[in-house]
């Protein structure tokens, strides 16, 4: 396996260099969701708030899986920077143990529980409860597909083989977009055909990965079950998908609350969650080229050097995000009509765009800012400020309620955000500060 050197040469061309595959790699799933987002966006509100109550179970797997994601990733990029082979292996070995456990677990938990999932969200709509349930159902396999290709791409980012995983991912999501107008309306499945489009692709997604990269990916037996390393991901990722967690269920709970204003609140905050994907997405992609760089240059001992990585990645970002802050306020409407054409639904996305506006530059720092610790292993940093912020969520979404109605909700979200970013920079700067201080060498940057 060809390997990235993070620890030489220019700082701005590398990360330059690792950062476009991973946001091609987001903008590309970033279409496909936009584009099925449309598909399913002509059935009408009901089948919008289908998918949307639907996807809350399916981001709490996510959430659970990226320990292991998170610890793996870590791990493999610190071994690399030592250029220990033996490590490296072992790492994947026991991510890859741990990944069989967790994604066929939540699979199954998924499908023999999705009945009840839909119904704890008391959405008092027949129609949506029906078809979230059985996107639902269909999601569980899905799932476990996905757990491995998030994780393979995971492993090809440390590695700094960001275009490789890149070219997967746009085969799986070209044939997804093939099959969603084939399966939602040709077929006449529905919601059902857009979940039937996703299953299919990254089971094809998993096969390329698995066939291409085999040598990479395979168990090595001789190895042994790796405890010290599943131990090691486990304390890595823990406190990341622990953050994670909470933060899709404090959104299972706000759901609650956003159901109490209808289906097309329920519609409007999911078209808003896919446009602020925009953002969130394309900065993911910075998120995971900085914290391999910043692993690796760890690993290294390139302190200077891990400082100048995340001064540019941090430029990247905020300027990604206020141009997209930008958009949000000045033509709300015209981007929430791209998905639907109802009136109500249509002015409840514009307020929650030029709501979240506001905090999308905070969050993008925060995003970038996680990567930085993630990389160091402090992952405990960004997951306790996480934590205490999205947890306040719940008491601001109730108090603003009152005299704001869903508004209310949206404010408490994007003021959440803001104080997040804000504490994460703070928090930065006294870290950066103290391993300068410590650092034995400086680089020299072009």
């Amino acid at each position: 396996m060809k390997k990235v050197d993070m620890t030489q040469g220019s700082v701005r061309r590398l990360l330059v260099t690792l950062s476009l595959p991973i946001i091609g790699s987001s903008l590309l799933q970033f279409t496909y969701q936009f584009i099925d987002m449309l598909w399913v966006g002509h059935l009408g509100s009901e089948a919008v708030a289908s998918v949307g109550s639907s996807s809350f179970f399916i981001g709490l797997g996510y959430a659970i899986q990226s320990f292991v994601v998170m610890g793996t990733g870590i791990g493999v990029a610190h071994a690399i920077g030592e250029k220990n082979k033996r490590k490296i292996t072992s790492y994947i070995n026991a991510g890859t143990i741990i990944n069989l456990i967790v994604g066929g677990s939540y699979a199954l938990l998924l499908a023999f529980s999705a009945h009840a999932c839909i119904a704890f969200l008391d959405l008092n709509n027949g129609g949506v409860e029906q078809g979230a349930t059985h996107y639902l159902l269909i999601s569980a396999p899905m799932l476990f597909f996905n757990f491995f290709n998030l994780f393979y791409t995971r492993l090809l980012n440390a590695y700094g083989n960001n275009k490789e995983a890149l070219g997967i991912n746009m085969i799986g999501i070209f044939l997804n977009l093939l099959l969603d107008p084939i399966l939602i309306y040709g077929f006449k499945q529905g919601v059902v055909g857009a979940a039937w489009a996703s299953l299919i692709a990254n089971g094809v997604m998993s096969v390329l990965f698995f066939t291409r990269y085999y040598q990479l990916f395979r168990l090595h037996l001789a190895l042994g079950p790796c405890l010290c390393e599943m131990k090691e991901i486990m304390k890595l990722g823990f406190p990341m998908a622990l953050q994670r967690v909470l933060f899709t269920f404090i959104n299972i709970l706000l759901a609650k609350c956003v159901a109490l204003f209808g289906q097309e609140a329920i519609a409007a905050q999911k078209i808003g969650l896919q446009l602020e994907s925009i953002v969130f997405m394309v900065i993911g992609g910075l998120n995971g080229a900085i914290s391999s760089f910043v692993g690796q240059n760890e690993g290294a001992k390139k302190y200077q050097r891990t400082a100048w990585g995340v001064k540019h990645a941090l430029r990247l970002a905020i300027g990604y995000a206020a141009v997209s802050a930008l958009l949000f306020i000045s033509i709300p409407r015209s981007l929430a009509g791209l998905f639907i054409q109802d009136e109500q639904t249509l002015q409840m996305t514009g307020h929650y765009l030029q709501v979240i506006a506001c905090s999308q530059l905070f969050a993008a720092i925060e995003m970038v800012l996680n990567g930085f610790f993630t990389g160091i292993k402090h992952p405990n940093i960004p997951a306790i400020i996480s934590i205490v912020f999205t947890c306040l969520r719940i008491p601001l979404a109730l108090l603003l309620m009152k005299p704001f109605g869903v508004t209310g909700i949206w404010l408490a979200i994007s003021l959440s955000s803001i104080l997040k970013g804000c504490t994460s920079y703070l928090l930065y700067r006294q870290t950066i500060r103290r391993r300068l201080c410590h650092a034995d060498h400086v680089d020299e940057y072009h």
